[in-house]
């Protein structure tokens, strides 16, 4: 299934839909089935102990897993996320943007499902494993 949307086209379409998060996101390789999405780490995502926050790192898998759906099956806001667990392997370094790697393995026609691999930035390890279910609308 081809792309419906190219990274510009999914980004003007999240700030549509999703402005309360967009400027802390950026596309930065978007391909059939696959998102790199970057979380511009601020000062708001960090928390005690020089880390980014857990929240901050599910927001950047949840919003990797909505960008690759919304990037695939086109313009429709109300796909949600119907499930989620995240594992936390390694502390991101808290100078460092994340990036989630998203893969989806399933697009069906009621569900897709995704995996994230969120890395600091210009590391080799990653830091944290997501794998989300959405629900995709009826058209």
């Amino acid at each position: 299934m081809p792309l419906k949307m190219n990274a510009v086209e999914l980004m003007a379409y999240l700030d549509e839909v999703f402005p309360q998060v967009i400027d802390d996101f950026a596309v930065d390789r978007l391909a059939e089935m696959e998102v790199d999405l970057r979380l511009k780490v601020a000062e708001r995502h960090l928390r005690p102990g020089g880390t980014v926050s857990g929240p901050s790192m599910f927001a950047l898998a949840d919003c990797s897993a909505y960008a690759i759906v919304l990037a695939m099956i086109g313009r429709q806001a109300l796909a949600v996320t119907t499930s989620c667990g995240l594992d936390f392997m390694r502390k991101p370094e808290a100078g460092r943007d994340l990036i989630g790697k998203c893969r989806l393995l399933k697009l069906g026609r009621v569900l897709a499902v995704a995996e994230i691999l969120i890395y600091s930035e210009g590391g080799d390890q990653p830091v944290a494993r997501a794998n989300m279910t959405y629900s995709i609308p009826p058209r």
